[in-house]
C-alpha cells in the first residue's frame, strides 16, 4: 500500500473516532441506547473478524467462540476486581488465557473435520459455560456484579482497529497463506509439507485470543456478566455475521458486524416480531447472495486512487 493511501486511511480512522467521541462525550448528541449499540458494534466486529480467521480463512467450522469470549470476560473482571490489575493488563490477561485455552482445546479437536469438529467445539464451548456456572468464586449462575465500567468508545475503537489490522496482516503473511491452502485442500497442503495441525491450532488460538478481548470489553462496559450471556446462541450470532459478510473476507466481517448490530437496534421496537423480520432478511441474503455480502473480496487502499486521483508522481513504498 502506498504511503498516500495509508495516510488517508489513518486520517479517516481518526475522523471516525473524533466525530463519535465529540458526539458522545463532549456534546451528548448520541443517547445512552445508541452508545450501547456503538460498543456492541465494536465487540461484534471483533467476534466476526476473529471467527472468520478460523472458519473463513482456515476452513474449520468452530462453534465454541462464545466460550472464549466468556473466558476473556471472566478473567479480565476477576483480575480487575480481585487483583487490582490496570484495565489494559486485565484485557490482555483475559485474552492470553483464552489463547492458552484455544491451544488446549484446539490440539485434540482440530484433528477432526467437518461436522465432527463443529460438534466437538460446540461441546467445549458449552463445557466452559457449565464450569463457570458451578464455580462459586465467580458467582456461579448469578455471575459477577459490580465490574468497573471502564470500557468506552476510545477503548472499543482502539481494540477493534487493532484486531482488524493484526488479523488482516496475519492473513497476508506466510502463515495466513498456509491457512488458506489448508482451507482449499488440506490433503494437498500436507503433501506440500505444511504442518496442518500447527497452522489450524495457530489460527484457532488467535481467534480465541481476540474473542477474549471482546469478552474483556463486554465485562467492563455492562457492569455484570453471567454464564447465560455466553450460551450457544452467542456463538451462532458470530457465525451468522461471518457467513453474511462472506467467508474469507475481513471487510465483509466488519460490515456484517456493524450491519447486524444496527439492524437489531433499528428493529428493537418491534419486540419479538423483529426476530421474524431479521430471519427473513437472513434467508433472503442466503438465497440471492449465498457467498455473502463481500464474498472473498476486500476493500483496499486503492479505492482512494479512484476517489482521489493522484495529481502526479508515484509515492509507492
Amino acid at each position: 500500500m502506498s504511503k498516500r493511501n495509508l495516510s488517508i486511511i489513518c486520517i479517516v480512522l481518526f475522523l471516525v473516532w473524533g466525530l463519535v467521541f465529540l458526539a458522545t462525550d463532549v456534546f451528548g448528541f448520541i443517547n445512552s441506547f445508541q452508545q450501547v449499540n456503538i460498543i456492541w458494534a465494536g465487540i461484534n466486529v471483533i467476534l466476526a473478524v476473529s471467527l472468520n480467521l478460523v472458519v473463513g480463512f482456515t476452513g474449520q467450522l468452530a462453534l465454541g467462540h462464545a466460550g472464549f469470549m466468556a473466558i476473556g470476560a471472566y478473567v479480565s473482571a476477576v483480575t480487575t476486581m480481585q487483583f487490582g490489575f490496570p484495565y489494559p493488563l486485565a484485557i490482555l490477561a483475559g485474552a492470553l488465557v483464552s489463547f492458552l485455552m484455544g491451544i488446549l482445546i484446539g490440539l485434540p479437536t482440530l484433528r477432526l473435520r467437518g461436522d465432527y469438529l463443529a460438534i466437538a467445539t460446540l461441546g467445549f464451548g458449552e463445557i466452559i459455560r457449565g464450569v463457570l456456572v458451578n464455580i462459586e468464586y465467580v458467582g456461579g449462575a448469578a455471575g459477577i456484579n459490580g465490574i468497573p465500567k471502564i470500557t468506552n468508545w476510545t477503548w472499543t475503537f482502539v481494540m477493534t482497529v487493532f484486531t482488524v489490522v493484526i488479523i488482516n496482516n496475519f492473513i497476508k503473511s506466510m502463515h495466513g497463506k498456509a491457512c488458506i491452502t489448508i482451507r482449499d485442500d488440506e490433503v494437498a497442503a500436507e503433501l506440500m509439507g505444511i504442518n496442518t495441525t500447527y497452522y489450524k491450532t495457530l489460527a484457532f488460538s488467535l481467534g480465541a485470543f481476540f474473542a477474549g478481548i471482546a469478552g474483556g470489553l463486554y465485562s467492563h462496559y455492562f457492569f455484570m456478566i453471567q454464564p447465560a450471556t455466553f450460551a450457544l446462541q452467542k456463538s451462532f450470532d458470530a457465525l451468522v455475521m461471518v457467513v453474511l459478510g462472506g467467508l474469507g473476507s475481513v471487510t465483509g466481517a466488519v460490515f456484517a458486524g456493524l450491519g447486524v448490530t444496527f439492524l437489531n437496534a433499528a428493529l428493537i421496537e418491534l419486540g419479538a416480531f423483529r426476530m421474524v423480520i431479521y430471519s427473513i432478511l437472513l434467508v433472503a441474503v442466503m438465497i440471492f447472495r449465498p457467498q455473502g455480502l463481500m464474498g472473498n473480496k476486500e476493500l483496499s487502499g486503492k479505492i482512494f486512487d479512484r476517489i482521489l486521483p493522484k495529481k502526479g508522481g508515484n509515492d509507492d513504498a
